[in-house]
C-alpha cells in the first residue's frame, strides 16, 4: 500500500519529451554528517558508497559517448547523447566534492575503494587499442552495459524521488543530492538504450550483459558498504552476513530499496519490447528539479 501511496503523488500531466541539459547545483556539506540518515547508519553507508562508484562510472560514460558521437547521424539522439553527457559530467564533479569534503572530514579514506573503481571503470571497461570491427564492437559492448547501468541508476532515481527518508531522519542537504541526481537519472532514462539500439546492440546482447551487470553491481556496492563500516569508528566492524542482516533489515523499514522490487526491476528488462520510459514519471522528475534547494541555491 506504501508503494500505492508513492505512485498517487506522481504529477499526471507527462510533458512528454524534454531536452536534456546539466543543471548548475551548489550544495554546502559543512558539518554534514556521516550517518545522514541518523536512525539508519547502515542504509547511509550503503549509498555513501554509491559516491565511492559514481564519479568513475560517469566519466567513464562520458568517455564511451563521446568516442560514439562521431558515429551517430541522428541529430535528435545527438542532442541527447550531449545533454546527457553534461549531466553526467556534474553529476561526477558534484559527487567529487562529497568524497573530499564529507567522507573525508568525517575520517573516512576513500581512497583504496575508489582506486578500485577506477581500476574498473578505466581498464576493465575502458578502451582498447584495436581497429575496425574488433574496435567498434568493443565500443559497442561499452554502450550496452551503461544501458544496463543507467537502467538501475533510473530505477535508484525513481525510488529515492518517492522515499520518505525524512522520517529516518535524513540531512536534507544529502537527500536533496540523491533527489537531483536521480531526478536527472530518470530524465534522461530512455538515452543509453536508445544509443544501445542505434549501435546494433541487439535483445540477446543487451540481456547477456544485463546477467553480468545485475550482481556485478550489487557486490560492488556491497563491498563498498562494506569498505565503510570498516572505516567508520562509531559502528563495529562486521562481517557479510551480520552486515547483510542490517541492510535487509534497511529495506524492510524502507530506508533502502527491497529485493522484489530490485528483482523485478532487473527481470523487466528481460522483457521483450522492454521501454526504458516505464521506469520513472518524466514529470515528476522535473517537478523536483524546478525546486531542487541546490539548484536554486545557484539561481538565487
Amino acid at each position: 500500500m506504501k508503494l500505492l501511496r508513492w505512485r498517487e503523488q506522481r504529477p499526471n500531466t507527462d510533458p512528454g519529451e524534454v531536452a536534456l541539459h546539466a543543471r548548475n547545483v551548489r550544495f554546502d556539506w559543512a558539518d554534514t554528517p556521516l550517518h545522514w540518515m541518523s536512525a539508519e547508519p547502515i542504509a547511509s553507508h550503503l549509498i555513501n558508497a554509491l559516491n565511492l562508484l559514481l564519479p568513475e562510472g560517469e566519466r567513464m560514460f562520458c568517455a564511451a559517448y563521446s568516442e560514439a558521437l562521431p558515429y551517430v547521424k541522428d541529430e535528435k539522439l545527438r542532442e541527447a547523447m550531449l545533454g546527457f553527457i553534461g549531466q553526467e559530467s556534474m553529476h561526477a564533479e558534484t559527487h567529487d566534492k562529497v568524497l573530499h569534503e564529507v567522507l573525508a572530514a568525517n575520517g573516512i579514506d576513500p581512497q583504496p575503494y575508489v582506486r578500485q573503481a577506477e581500476f574498473l571503470f578505466r581498464k576493465t571497461l575502458g578502451p582498447i587499442s584495436a581497429e575496425g570491427v574488433a574496435q567498434r564492437q568493443v565500443m559497442v559492448e561499452r554502450l550496452a552495459f551503461i544501458a544496463c547501468l543507467e537502467h538501475f541508476f533510473a530505477y535508484l532515481g525513481d525510488w529515492v524521488l518517492n522515499a520518505d527518508l525524512e522520517k529516518f531522519g535524513a540531512d536534507p542537504r544529502v537527500a536533496d543530492l540523491f533527489r537531483w541526481h536521480g531526478a536527472e537519472e530518470v530524465e534522461h532514462r530512455h538515452v543509453a538504450h536508445d544509443v544501445a539500439v542505434y549501435f546494433g546492440a541487439g535483445y540477446m546482447r543487451r540481456a547477456a550483459i544485463m546477467m553480468i551487470v545485475f550482481p556485478i553491481f550489487l557486490t560492488l556496492v556491497v563491498r563498498g558498504t562494506k569498505y565503510m563500516v570498516h572505516q567508520d569508528p562509531a559502528l563495529p566492524d562486521m562481517g557479510y552476513p551480520r552486515l547483510m542482516t542490517r541492510v535487509f533489515g534497511s529495506m524492510w523499514r524502507g530506508a533502502l530499496p527491497g529485493v522484489p522490487s530490485l528483482l523485478w526491476s532487473a527481470a523487466s528488462t528481460f522483457k521483450p519490447g522492454y521501454d526504458p520510459e516505464n521506469v520513472g514519471s518524466t514529470a515528476q522528475a522535473v517537478a523536483y528539479l524546478a525546486k531542487s534547494p541546490a539548484a536554486q541555491a545557484v539561481a538565487s
